[in-house]
């Protein structure tokens, strides 16, 4: 029997390591991309340490798509893993150029892996996708604009396909991060091996730690098996109990 095919975009960033791992221990074939994948040696790096793998060299998601097709002739799951670099500050100070940088990777890209997934999608009995995305919109902070606008719009977008997908069986869901342990964010040295570091998030997050990268893993791993279709549009808080209200003064 053919297994079911994962494609997981920005594989090495942000939840994609967790990712990866979770849907190939669920039984799926798992294929990857990531911007670094141009580079033969680091896609043979990665065929490495990942055997069974299926890396890509694409970057446009008309061809990504293609070739994950083309791996078993399905695609069952689409996992939206989308990172970029926050950029913030005042917005008199910012450049356009940043705005559309951001919105490139965290919405236009997005929107062209939906779009160019969704034929495959629904020629499958069971289907699902499943956005990476952020919480920080709970809580949006002073020269944030920039990265706020873009996380906005692809909650934005989860939702709209929600709608879209529903008649055909195709649940879209988003699972919203923040405080999640990873080199893109949230890196070990600076939250994890450093005091103040530990402190920060300690006080900041009622759980007390970042959360540790399977505990997004399971998730995606069960909005990407679910049997129900009922669940869709949801845009899932994960950032343990953040945000709190802050005490007022004595």
């Amino acid at each position: 029997m053919t297994k079911p095919v994962a494609l997981i975009t920005n594989a090495l960033a942000f939840a994609g390591p967790p990712a990866v791992d979770s849907l190939f221990k669920a039984g799926f074939q798992v294929v990857v991309h990531d911007l670094a994948f141009i580079s033969s040696a680091v896609q043979e790096s990665y065929r490495n340490a990942h055997p069974g793998v299926v890396v890509l060299p694409d970057q446009a998601p008309a061809q990504i798509v293609e070739s994950a097709w083309a791996v078993s002739h399905r695609l069952d799951v689409l996992v939206s893993n989308d990172a970029y670099r926050p950029i913030h500050g005042p917005v008199e100070d910012a450049e356009i150029e940043s705005l559309q940088s951001t919105l490139d990777r965290l919405v236009v890209f997005p929107f062209g892996m939906a779009r160019a997934a969704i034929p495959w999608l629904k020629a499958q009995a069971k289907a699902r996708i499943v956005f990476i995305s952020s919480n920080r919109n709970r809580l949006p902070l002073r020269g944030g604009s920039i990265p706020d606008i873009a996380r906005a719009g692809a909650n934005a977008l989860v939702k709209s396909l929600s709608i879209e997908l529903a008649p055909h069986n195709i649940p879209v869901n988003a699972i919203a991060p923040n405080y999640l342990y990873s080199e893109t964010y949230y890196p070990k040295a600076r939250f994890v091996d450093d005091a103040a570091g530990r402190a920060y998030i300690e006080r900041t997050v009622p759980v007390g730690r970042l959360a540790k990268p399977e505990e997004i893993g399971e998730l995606i791993a069960y909005l990407a098996t679910m049997q129900g279709t009922f669940m869709t549009g949801a845009i899932i808080d994960f950032s343990g109990g953040w945000p709190v209200a802050t005490p007022a003064p004595d």
